[in-house]
Parts: structure tokens; C-alpha cells; sequence
């Protein structure tokens, strides 16, 4: 990371002849600095310093226009103004990844929360590159994920990306806590972006819990940092991810969320004089989103797992964020509000979720099992009128009394307990006993 010390630019301020090498800030129009007299590519770090003052102030080229820079901040901007210096770095944003980083909380810059250094390790860019899509292994094994209705009905790959579609105050934060401490994977790597102050606490403390956090970098970007640490930390989290996949590891990977990712892409893009389309987001944000996504998966290394969710406004599964999200990614999971309001939890609807990498992957006799659940979920649901106002009579179809009879096992099965623990092999016995009724 870059050590922010106004001492090391000293010598340059005070010596003329080092002017033409810095630039000096026009304006400032919201978020947008605008430089001239600097050579810069985008996405090059730079350093603004602040008048009467030690401090240095990070910032990022993100556009040109005519002849001026336009940089936004990585930092807060109070205190530049017109005529203040500008040095370039010639670099771009680069992560520290080390060995004391596990079990431990990182800013969306990649700098520990608690003021420690990172120890050892390696300087890595965080604009990366995906995977060549020839070097990719094929997804041919189970990630078992600890809870039963997400392993025995929507199993999931080692190396599968997975979205988690949910409106808010669904329990997105509940059922990834319970992933990130019951999952097979090696290690975790979470990114809260743009969340609330209050939950970062609770949701390490209270969700991820002791035993997940040993084995986990939470990177953190709430949601009063600027557009451009917010849309960095997803990238941070994931280059710390391709860290552990090139050692050979299996990462799950879980960001918390894709929606607020691409919020902070608008409000950078609108800020540049980009033009807005479908509810405000700029063509950038559509741009953007792959370049994320395909960065997770299989490498010829290692695989990395995972779950984005998606906070869908007002429930609908049609917005433009989740619906581009879903094209990408090689499943969705949808927590329902009227299952949660029944205080069914997981809140997980089944019947609109989909793993596309499951009939792949599970033997013949699972896919035959859960496609059986589903097909009398369905049946039972079509004839659940009929059924609560007392108007079927019971042996007019033997399909809707099977499905009568699946209903409770249905649901204590799809049920699950924050503190319960299944692995794979028992998912698929339970989901065998519900349906053989042994």
C-alpha cells in the first residue's frame, strides 16, 4: 500500500525545477478534482497535497477532458483546493496480502482496521485480469455448504458463483454467516460493501462467529466512504481471494453487496458526465459488473466459490442490477419475505432458485430426489386453495395426497437452525428419508 507521508515529497515541493512534474487543482465540482500540467493513465494513482498542511490526500484518474485530469478521492477531500499539488505515482491501486491478515478486518484499501502492519507478503495489483477461460477446470466437485436445502436441492460446485437474491431485513447476512462456518472451503473471503456502520460488529461477531472468523479476511467499506472505496473494496476482496486460489486453496468468497458495488459504479459514472440509463445506472455499470464477476471461479490453480448477494428494491426479481447479475452468474438463490414472515428460516424459495452446475455434478439418484421435492412443492402449492378452504376431497388425486402427505416433511427439511450443522452426505439421507419416508 501507499505510505501517505508528506516528508517523502518535501524535497520536490520546495525545488522549482520539480514543478513541471506536478500538477496543480483547477476545481472541485462534488466528487471530481480536476487537474492540469499532469501525465497520468487512467486508473494511476495520485497524491493531492493539502494546503497548510502535512496531509496527503489518495486519489484515483478516472477520466480526461480537453486538457485537464479528472481524479476522485480514496480519501476524504476536506482541505484541497485551487492551486494545491499534484503527484502522480505511476502506479495503480496495489493490495498488500500477508501472513497475519487471516482472522482479521481490512479497510476497502486493503490496510488493517486495527492500525497493524501487514507482515511479509506480496504487493498485488487490484485490477486483475479473469482466468483464461481454457485454463479453467471443469466444475466437477460438491462444495458442501453446511445447510441442507442449499446441498440437497440447489447443490452447489467448488468453483461456482452464486447469487442471493433478497430484498432487505430477509436474513442475506444470517444465511452467509452460516455458510462462511459451516462450508468445506479452506478459507473465507468476505466483503461487506456499503453496509451500515452499526452491522459490521454484529454480523463478525454474531454471524460469522469465532470459528468463522479464524479462517476469514472480512474487508470492510461502509457505507459514508466514497463511491471509489466502496467500488474498490470488492476488487481488493477479490485479489486477496485469487491470492489463496493460486496456492492451490478453495475460497469461498462472499460480497455483501453486488447492488451497492453498482451503485457506487453510478454515482462515479454520473459524476464523470457518463449518461444515465435504466434507473440512473450509467452504460459503466453494465461494463463493470463481468469484469467483477468472471474474476471468481475455477483457475488451473485453485477454485474460488461464490455467493453475491443482491439486494433487490421492493422485492422485484426484474431489476436491472439483478437481472444482468443472473445472466452472469451459474446460479441464484432467492430468499422469499412471506417465508420469513412465517418464520421459516433459511427463508430460501426453492422453487424460483436454480444451481446450473448441480445436474452435473450429483448422482443420478439425487437428481431424481430432488427433483421429486420440487415437483410435489409445486403441486402442493397449485392446489393449496382447494386444500386450506376444505374443498378437495382427499383420494380424488393421488398426485395432490402425495403432495399433502411431503407437505410438514417438506418444510421441517427445508427448515434450519443458525446452530445446526449438515454436511452433504446427510443433506442427501434426510432428503432421501423425507421422500422414501424411511
Amino acid at each position: 500500500m501507499f505510505e501517505l507521508h508528506f516528508d517523502k515529497y518535501k524535497d520536490t515541493i520546495n525545488k522549482r525545477e520539480h514543478f513541471s512534474r506536478l500538477g496543480k487543482v483547477t476545481q472541485v465540482v462534488g466528487l471530481i478534482i480536476w487537474v492540469e500540467g499532469i501525465d497520468v493513465f487512467i486508473g494511476e494513482v495520485c497524491h493531492v497535497f493539502v494546503k497548510n498542511s502535512n496531509r496527503v490526500v489518495t486519489t484515483e484518474a478516472v477520466a480526461f477532458k480537453d486538457t485537464f485530469v479528472l481524479l476522485m478521492p480514496l480519501d476524504e477531500i476536506h482541505g484541497i483546493g485551487p492551486g494545491s499539488y499534484v503527484k502522480p505515482t505511476g502506479e495503480s491501486l496495489r493490495v498488500k496480502i500477508g501472513d497475519n491478515i487471516l482472522g482479521k478486518t481490512l479497510d476497502g484499501l486493503g490496510r488493517l482496521i486495527d492500525g497493524e502492519q501487514i507482515l511479509g507478503g506480496t504487493l498485488k495489483a487490484v485490477d486483475r485480469s479473469p482466468p483464461n477461460p481454457f485454463k479453467r477446470r471443469k466444475i466437477d466437485s460438491i462444495m458442501s455448504t453446511g445447510v441442507k436445502a442449499i446441498d440437497g436441492l440447489l447443490t452447489c460446485g467448488e468453483g461456482q458463483r452464486v447469487g442471493i437474491f433478497a430484498g432487505s431485513g430477509v436474513g442475506k447476512s444470517t444465511l452467509m454467516g452460516m455458510i462462511a462456518r459451516y462450508s468445506q472451503s479452506d478459507v473465507n473471503v468476505i466483503a461487506l460493501v456499503g453496509e451500515r456502520g452499526r452491522e459490521v460488529l454484529e454480523f463478525i461477531e454474531k454471524d460469522l462467529g469465532p470459528e468463522g472468523y479464524e479462517r476469514s479476511v472480512v474487508v470492510v467499506a461502509t457505507s459514508d466512504q466514497p463511491p471509489l472505496v466502496r467500488l474498490k473494496a470488492s476488487f481488493v476482496a477479490t485479489t486477496i481471494a485469487e491470492h489463496y486460489r493460486d496456492q492451490g486453496m478453495k475460497v469461498m468468497l462472499m460480497m455483501d453487496s453486488v447492488t451497492r458495488f453498482a451503485m457506487s459504479q453510478r454515482e462515479i459514472g454520473l459524476a464523470t458526465g457518463e449518461p444515465p440509463t435504466t434507473k440512473g445506472y450509467t452504460p459503466s455499470v453494465f461494463a463493470m459488473l463481468p469484469k467483477l464477476l468472471e474474476r471468481s471461479g475455477t483457475s488451473d490453480a485453485g477454485s474460488i466459490t461464490a455467493f453475491y448477494t443482491v439486494l433487490v428494491e421492493g422485492d422485484d426479481m426484474n431489476d436491472p442490477i439483478a437481472d444482468a447479475v443472473r445472466g452472469i452468474l451459474d446460479g441464484h438463490i432467492v430468499l422469499s419475505r412471506k417465508l420469513a414472515s412465517k418464520n421459516h428460516f433459511p427463508a430460501i424459495d426453492i422453487q424460483n432458485s436454480v444451481s446450473r452446475v448441480m445436474p452435473s455434478i450429483v448422482g443420478k439418484d439425487h437428481r431424481e430426489l430432488a427433483g421429486e421435492m420440487k415437483e410435489y412443492m409445486a403441486i402442493y402449492e397449485e392446489s393449496e386453495d382447494l386444500i386450506n378452504i376444505g374443498a378437495y376431497n382427499k383420494g380424488s388425486n393421488p398426485r395432490i395426497d402425495r403432495a399433502i402427505e411431503l407437505s410438514s416433511p417438506t418444510k421441517e427439511y427445508l427448515r434450519q437452525d443458525t446452530n445446526e450443522r449438515y454436511s452433504y452426505l446427510e443433506s442427501k439421507e434426510l432428503l432421501e428419508r423425507v421422500i422414501k419416508g424411511s
